[in-house]
């Protein structure tokens, strides 16, 4: 099965089997796997790029190997190649020759829980690997939470989200959940450098600069331009109230040319980002209330703004200036501390 998402010429998650970092999610998947009491469902959840789907392989092939008769090699090569008799992945599916469907359908949930209900092909545990379960419409999942309500024997589903809040509740209470977090730089740069040992160093610092603790976003920053403004942006958010208007409406300009472009790809990712770690860090400030409360009308102001201008092909430019500006006030009304009484 191939991964829609996959980068070109860079290997799969299956084929890397070996994640970096999230040394905690591993050892506890990996004390659980000695003590044979292995969860039924496990959700690794974090945002996207961070490895999750490597780290599932990577204990897939644990998995495997500790439960089954076949030596290790052989187990890493078929999982590599999908053909382990006991390992089930889903993902969104072949369309035609021109692209994937958009979402994992019903009947791709119906054919993976038709699968684990016949005779296993081999000695030991099965995994069905779920990437990404995000990618599951509503009828898709409920289909799944029947599943996971009544599991087939000595099975495990790994379930990788990049946005759990967004699943259903039902879902997550039946997983064993894991957060996983962005990478530190030297574990990106270790990374990058496995799959492009040729890449210069001015270009891999700018690829770890750009990347936010998240490999995949590393290797998709080189199809920037060396000039691209994507690197003006983060400069203007590490301190937004203090730059000149002037600075935001450049950085409008040159972001909003292209909707479709990389570089304003790029940018709401890296927006979404600051906006997500503002709330974060405001919920967990001891008396913080004016800040959430405004980091959160900003969260809700941005994505109702950006997807106004995707639904009606709204002037990004102009879209873009006033989250800004907003962003901008926030900044300005966060600082000073003096909470109101």
């Amino acid at each position: 099965m191939t991964d829609p998402s996959a980068l070109p010429d860079l290997p799969l998650p299956e084929q890397r089997q070996v994640a970096m970092g999230h040394d905690t999610a591993r050892a506890a998947i990996l004390a659980q796997l000695e003590e044979h009491r292995l969860p039924g469902a496990i959700m690794l959840h974090g945002p996207q790029g961070i490895g999750k789907a490597t780290l599932a392989f990577e204990l897939a092939t644990a998995i495997l190997i500790a439960t089954g008769d076949e030596e290790p090699v052989r187990v890493r090569e078929q999982v590599a190649a999908l053909s382990h008799p006991n390992l089930s992945v889903l993902r969104r599916r072949l369309k035609d020759s021109k692209g994937y469907y958009s979402v994992i359908r019903v009947e791709d949930v119906r054919d993976l829980r038709e699968s684990l209900h016949h005779t296993r092909g081999r000695a030991g545990h099965r995994i069905a690997i779920l990437d990404s379960i995000d990618d599951c419409n509503p009828s898709a999942a409920n289909a799944l939470l029947k599943t996971l309500e009544e599991p087939p024997a000595d099975t495990t589903f790994f379930l990788i989200s990049h946005r759990p809040g967004q699943l259903l509740p039902t879902i997550r209470s039946r997983c064993h959940n894991l957060a996983l977090r962005p990478l530190a730089d030297d574990l990106v740069a270790r990374v990058v450098s496995q799959s492009l040992p040729d890449l210069d160093q001015a270009t891999l610092d700018r690829a770890i600069q750009l990347a936010g603790g998240r490999p995949r976003r590393a290797f998709e920053t080189l199809s920037l331009a060396e000039n691209s403004p994507v690197g003006a942006l983060l400069l203007w958010l590490r301190q937004p109230d203090a730059a000149p208007i002037a600075a935001e409406l450049q950085l409008a300009d040159a972001l909003g040319s292209d909707p479709q472009g990389a570089d304003m790809s790029f940018a709401r990712e890296i927006l979404n980002d600051w906006l997500a770690g503002e709330m974060r860090d405001a919920a967990m400030q001891p008396g913080g209330r004016r800040r959430l409360a405004s980091a959160t009308e900003l969260w809700e102001k941005a994505g109702a703004l950006l997807g106004e201008a995707d639904s009606v092909n709204l002037d990004m430019k102009q879209t873009l200036v006033v989250i800004f500006d907003a962003i901008r006030k926030h900044c300005a009304l966060i600082a000073n501390p003096a909470e109101p009484a």
